[in-house]
């Protein structure tokens, strides 16, 4: 809601000025009756201002999701499902205030028509799960609402075997964890064990290597429970690292170092189970090459 005061000038000439808009804006929306000069609505855009005060509530703008041109590593492509390995930095949706480069806006034009929702953050053609904005690797995209609904059957039933790494600052107790997760009482934007309405939440952890006070974990997480893998590992004690929320900054990479590297799931049409790895990127590997350490061969990198 926008209040001035004007005189000798023209109402809609007025609220365009005001406003910042185009004349052509300000006249509709004084013909929708949200402009009052003193306590009435004036439906005029030539009525001449004397002096009142004028208020105007211009409707919310609903930002749109657009088509971009993104490059999107894949990994499969067929008719029914798209398997991307997400770069780290890039969104998997938009988020209020974020509208632009995410996979959303990399998938409509090439796989899916532009479309309406109340909020441009619940524009998700396709998304079967999510990853992280910072963490890297499979993501599974579902072509067509048959595909979405086989999908998301597949990962609630946890039909969906998962396989993350990680670099950590500690070494996390190796085994079974399960500890519920909810919204942290005070840090709304953080999760935490046991916190606001906890979750069930089970992920199992395996030492692959270490150096010093770091490791090189396998996660396995069994549901898919908001920064799961990130909240259960500073739960034992081994924040991931260059993971600010729940850690601290590295000087070793400047993300946490958290890469999905393995899924397998039935494919959503046959039912065959199919598998899929993305090689993890280099600066996983330098950083921890910078700490000491030696990759493991048996995991695959990046090549380009």
């Amino acid at each position: 809601m926008v209040r001035f005061r004007k005189e000798g000038v023209r109402l809609d000439q007025a609220v365009a000025e005001a406003l910042g808009v185009s004349r052509a804006r300000a006249q509709a929306w004084i013909a929708e009756g949200r402009v009052r000069v003193g306590e009435k609505v004036v439906e005029k855009p030539a009525y001449r201002l004397r002096g009142e005060e004028v208020l105007v509530e211009p409707p919310e703008e609903r930002p749109m999701v657009v088509p971009e041109d993104l490059a999107l590593p894949i990994l499969y492509e067929d008719e029914d499902m798209l398997v991307l390995n997400k770069p780290p930095g890039l969104l998997t949706h938009p988020a209020p205030g974020v509208y632009t480069g995410t996979v959303v806006n990399a998938l409509l034009g090439r796989y899916f028509e532009v479309e309406e929702a109340p909020r441009p953050e619940l524009v998700r053609p396709g998304i079967v799960h999510r990853l992280d904005k910072d963490t890297s690797g499979v993501l599974v995209v579902a072509k067509h609402g048959g595909a979405l609904e086989a999908l998301a059957g597949a990962f609630r039933d946890r039909l969906v075997f998962k396989r993350y790494l990680a670099l950590t600052e500690g070494h996390p107790r190796e085994g079974t964890l399960i500890a519920p997760i909810g919204r942290h009482p005070v840090e709304r934007h953080r999760m935490h064990v046991g916190g606001i309405a906890a979750r069930y939440a089970e992920t199992d952890f395996a030492l692959l290597a270490t150096i010093g006070p770091y490791a090189l974990v396998e996660a396995r997480p069994h549901t898919g429970r908001t920064h799961q893998i990130r909240v259960h590992l500073k739960h034992l004690r081994a924040p991931i690292l260059g993971d600010e929320l729940y850690g601290r900054k590295s000087p070793h990479i400047p993300r946490q170092a958290l890469h999905a590297y393995e899924l397998r799931l039935p494919h959503p049409r046959t039912g065959r189970i199919l598998e899929f790895r993305a090689p993890v990127p280099k600066d996983m590997v330098r950083a921890w090459e910078a700490l000491g350490g030696v990759w493991p061969e048996s995991l695959a990198l990046e090549t380009v």
